[in-house]
């Protein structure tokens, strides 16, 4: 399982995301340009001491994370943003997979049309009506991770 950030724009929000990854053993993308620098000290604090234990890679495009040499085979791209409200299948409807990379978009702007249109996986996460437009990137990519985890049998294992 992965988790991309494609062009994060919120250091805390991103930090938070490292902590999450560090928690569950999950590879953390970072798809550039970025909003902020690695040294930020905010990243930093919302990532705790938790650093050391986080699989990070950075990329300098959408292209060439989405060209990268390592790339697994049964990998499907499962895409969330604020820009995939209609989205046909809801969270707790999809059947995720232990290879499957979950990708988000920019806090302000969501996933571009190119990075949507790479992948038929994209899933919403319900939400009641009422005015809230989205969820933290850091509380949608626990969300989404979680029920990946759980769906696919992951979470097992810790117990």
């Amino acid at each position: 399982m992965r988790i991309v950030l494609f062009e994060p724009e919120i250091p805390p929000n991103t930090g938070n995301v490292a902590r999450l990854c560090a928690a569950t053993g999950t590879e953390l993308h970072l798809v550039e340009p970025l909003g902020f620098k690695l040294e930020n000290r905010y990243l930093k604090r919302a990532g705790l001491d938790y650093w050391p234990h986080v699989r990070l890679f950075t990329w300098p495009c959408w292209h060439a994370f989405a060209k990268r040499p390592d790339r697994p085979a049964a990998e499907r791209w499962i895409m969330t943003s604020a820009k995939v409200h209609h989205a046909p299948v809801p969270l707790q409807h999809f059947t995720f997979q232990p290879e499957d990379c979950l990708i988000f978009g920019p806090e302000t702007r969501g996933l571009p049309s190119e990075v949507l249109s790479a992948s038929p996986y994209h899933i919403r996460i319900p939400m009641r009506e009422g005015g809230v437009r989205s969820i933290n990137l850091s509380t949608a990519a626990g969300i989404v991770l979680y029920a990946a985890l759980a769906r696919t049998g992951l979470l097992d294992a810790w117990n």
